[in-house]
């Protein structure tokens, strides 16, 4: 076997691993690609919604009934842009009412505020102030805060930022705060401080 013959076999063999060789190498680069670009989407975001603003609302109300037709909630603003990538409304200037079936109401209103339709919550920034009537046995309590956050279902208001509540003549100051507002019962957290004034004897 001369040394044409033995070449023209090393060649033969080695056509046969290159379809192998190119189909690894085209695999090792698409790994590749795929680490080095990074995400141009969100994760949890679906990339076929549109990530811009699809209706913006100016002096709107949306307003909840039950089955009986009385008023059971009620949001309004100056102006609200919604967004369906992440099914949230933007308002300007948001207003809340609420009162449940015992007659507790509340209203909250803030600079800004977000509403999360999957969540049931909006969240208020900026100056946010809510208020509770008095009802039953709970005096009328006003909560301050820069950031509210208002969970429409389970009744309550929420704040992981410093709060000041005044509640009939009391006064307190926290990092944070659970309001159940059907109750009326709270829960302040973080360092507390307290104004209580002197009762008079009865």
């Amino acid at each position: 076997m001369n040394l044409l013959t033995r070449v023209r076999r090393t060649l033969d063999r080695l056509t046969i691993y290159l379809p192998l060789f190119l189909f690894a190498i085209l695999a090792l680069g698409s790994w590749w690609l795929v680490r080095s670009v990074p995400e141009l989407v969100q994760p949890g975001l679906n990339p076929r919604l549109r990530q811009g603003p699809d209706f913006r609302l100016d002096q709107f109300k949306l307003q909840t009934f039950d089955a009986s037709g009385r008023l059971t909630r009620e949001i309004s603003g100056q102006s609200a842009t919604h967004f369906p990538a992440t099914q949230s409304l933007h308002i300007e200037g948001v207003r809340i009412l609420a009162e449940n079936e015992a007659g507790a109401r509340l209203t909250a209103e803030a600079k800004t505020g977000i509403s999360r339709e999957t969540e049931q919550e909006v969240t208020l920034s900026g100056n946010a102030i809510a208020v509770r009537q008095a009802h039953a046995q709970s005096p009328y309590t006003e909560i301050r805060a820069e950031v509210l956050t208002a969970l429409l279902e389970e009744e309550r208001l929420v704040s992981n930022r410093p709060v000041r509540m005044t509640r009939g003549k009391d006064v307190f100051t926290a990092q944070g705060m659970n309001f159940n507002t059907r109750t009326g019962q709270y829960e302040l957290e973080g360092k507390v401080r307290a104004v209580l004034p002197a009762r008079q004897p009865s």
